[in-house]
């Protein structure tokens, strides 16, 4: 938190308007525990919800939730894959597209499906991953060159040849506070070599696991610092991927990813704060037991609190006060009802973690093709209504 007072001293202003400085500043203002004008709203949308919401709002088919309702931040991600190369078709039909991608993982892409399967992974033994060699961290193709990769291509949707990050980045800083992003080793890991083979060997071979987390580590740290490098003067923030755990707890104990994972988060964190920049950290499932760690490592939001795992805001305002910002929590599965009594309750419930500002408004992860577009355009007029500061939260 010691970086507040820097925040956008370095980012040039001439491409963007007054809106997007008062975004800019709204942000700032909630991460550093103050009261804006009122309180920050923004979300990750799957491609098959923003179909849904232009279909039912009667919207263009290049109608845009971030434009639309003009949200407040957004997030961009360059090229994280160990190895930059073309995708590897290994079947494609109408219905289905099955790659490899830079990760060596083989991706299962059913259109009809939201989200994608990783069925294989070319590192599929331990001693493949103890030596395994990655192109170049900071490699400028990572940044500043269109191509595939994994992050960008394969999720709810299916795109090849994503655009250049830079770019990206320009194209969206006249309208938006851009945040750069990167992944942490337990992501990686997840999609280097699957999450039943990670946790099996930290079980199998905790020591050597331990070291193969320390060259990950220090790769993506060296990637995250190239990207800030890359995109220095020109991003707000930077988001740090790093989900660590599941519905009742972390995947691995907290022992061990404090002695592991740990010490990888923390460098990442001060390279972002040593550029001026506040960090969100996006970490999926039950994550109680670490969150003092965050507090001790000085993120500046926490990502996104998922309610079905247990998390919720207004308990960890009581709990922490202002040690820590937090970012989402409001329960997707009240989105996904319908139900305007409840997503009503759900919303101002969950702005009640705003007083004195440290709270961005989002779903607890993402918003998905079960939620109407008419909830979400209720629940953006929802917020905007009520999390005006200074909130009335009291009998409505």
């Amino acid at each position: 938190m010691s970086m507040f007072e820097t925040f956008g001293k370095d980012t040039a202003v001439s491409d963007r308007g007054a809106n997007t400085r008062r975004k800019l500043e709204r942000m700032n203002r909630a991460l550093r525990h103050e009261e804006p004008d009122r309180v920050p709203i923004s979300d990750f949308f799957w491609g098959s919800f923003k179909e849904r919401w232009r279909r039912e709002l009667g919207l263009p088919a290049d109608a845009d939730p971030y434009y639309h309702y003009d949200l407040d931040w957004i997030v961009t991600v360059p090229n994280m894959d160990p190895w930059i190369r073309p995708f590897e078709t290994l079947k494609e039909d109408a219905e289905e597209v099955v790659v490899k991608t830079g990760f060596g993982a083989m991706m299962h892409k059913h259109f009809a499906h939201p989200m994608p399967e990783m069925t294989a992974w070319e590192v599929d033994t331990f001693d493949k991953l103890e030596h395994v060699e990655f192109d170049a961290a900071t490699d400028p193709r990572r940044f500043l060159a269109a191509g595939d990769n994994q992050i960008a291509g394969v999720g709810d949707g299916f795109q090849r040849n994503s655009p250049a990050w830079i770019e990206t980045v320009k194209s969206l800083r006249p309208d938006f506070p851009v945040y750069g992003s990167m992944i942490e080793v337990s992501e990686c890991l997840t999609r280097l070599i699957g999450q039943v083979n990670a946790l099996l060997w930290m079980g199998e071979y905790p020591e050597r696991m331990g070291a193969v987390i320390d060259r990950l580590g220090a790769f993506y740290l060296a990637m995250a610092e190239a990207e800030l490098a890359a995109g220095r003067g020109l991003l707000d923030g930077f988001v740090i991927w790093g989900d660590v755990a599941y519905k009742k707890g972390t995947f691995m104990s907290p022992a061990y990813w404090r002695r592991h994972f740990k010490p990888w988060v923390d460098r990442m964190i001060r390279a972002v704060h040593a550029a001026g920049l506040p960090v969100i950290y996006h970490g999926c499932g039950n994550v109680h037991a670490l969150l003092p760690d965050f507090i001790e490592l000085g993120i500046d939001a926490y990502n996104p609190l998922e309610a079905k795992a247990g998390m919720d805001v207004v308990d960890l305002r009581e709990r922490y006060g202002h040690r820590l910002g937090f970012c989402g929590n409001s329960d997707m599965r009240v989105w996904e009802s319908g139900d305007r009594v409840a997503i009503r309750r759900e919303v101002l419930r969950k702005l009640g973690a705003a007083h004195g500002g440290g709270y961005i408004f989002q779903s607890d992860h993402s918003v998905s093709s079960a939620v109407s577009g008419t909830t979400y355009d209720y629940i953006v007029k929802l917020v905007r209504e009520f999390g005006t500061y200074p909130l009335r939260l009291v009998n409505v």
